[in-house]
């Protein structure tokens, strides 16, 4: 998990600094990717396997666009962080992704995203400029069904897992090429104050009030026996 922090710590950005999100706004990216969340998970026979579950490290979800809410310089998905720590699950942080040449929308409907890092296996030696899924950080389309067992070789060989949620079908998809950016204004709207996303994801910043709804449904789902 360390290096999957520094390596979103190195990630470079994307595009060009925006504005902050205001606080209704941020409040209602963590509401949609807590919904998100609940609603995959409570679908046994089409949800995160168990295994995966179990080994996860960090979770990162984008929820859907609004229709028409692209931005110039195809900067299109606005998402939250939250990494596994010796206590729990770590505050959120913000991030932003762009590129790929996937359809992100389907006749204007957006696609809800969840990666998934799994192991921390050569992400020391993806620290680059900028982090681009397929190109920086090894990926995969993951595996779909709570009892389904996890090919060997995906968990070896990817440092993330990748899905979608398009029109209510959830599934694994192909990211390559996408950039993954820290979004530190949406971040420090929310801390009310600056911090680095290492010390929020190593649990080292309290989680603000607001997040805490959306902690408490990825720690329900995503838990092992020595999780609180």
């Amino acid at each position: 998990m360390k290096k999957f922090i520094a390596l979103l710590c190195m990630a470079g950005m994307a595009f060009p600094a925006l504005a902050a999100s205001d606080k209704a706004t941020l409040d209602q990216r963590l509401e949609n990717s807590r919904v998100i969340i609940d609603e995959i998970m409570q679908t046994p026979d089409k949800g995160i396997p168990d295994g995966i579950v179990k080994q996860a490290t960090c979770i990162a979800v984008v929820p859907s666009l609004k229709k028409g809410a692209f931005i110039v310089g195809a900067e299109y998905g606005q998402g939250v962080v939250t990494c596994r720590t010796g206590r729990g699950w770590s505050g959120p942080v913000f991030i932003r992704m762009a590129g790929g040449s996937f359809g992100f929308q389907i006749g204007g409907q957006g696609t809800d995203l969840v990666l998934v890092a799994v192991n921390d296996k050569g992400l020391q030696d993806l620290l680059k400029s900028k982090f681009k899924i397929g190109g920086d950080a090894a990926a995969s389309a993951g595996p779909v069904g709570r009892n389904a067992q996890a090919a060997t070789d995906i968990t070896l060989h990817s440092e993330l897992l990748t899905y979608s949620r398009s029109k209510g079908l959830f599934a694994g998809i192909d990211l390559d090429g996408t950039t993954v950016s820290q979004n530190s204004e949406d971040t420090t709207e929310l801390y009310g104050a600056p911090h680095t996303f290492a010390e929020i994801l190593k649990g080292n910043v309290l989680p603000p009030e607001d997040a805490r709804p959306f902690l408490r449904t990825v720690a329900k789902y995503f838990h092992t026996s020595q999780d609180q």
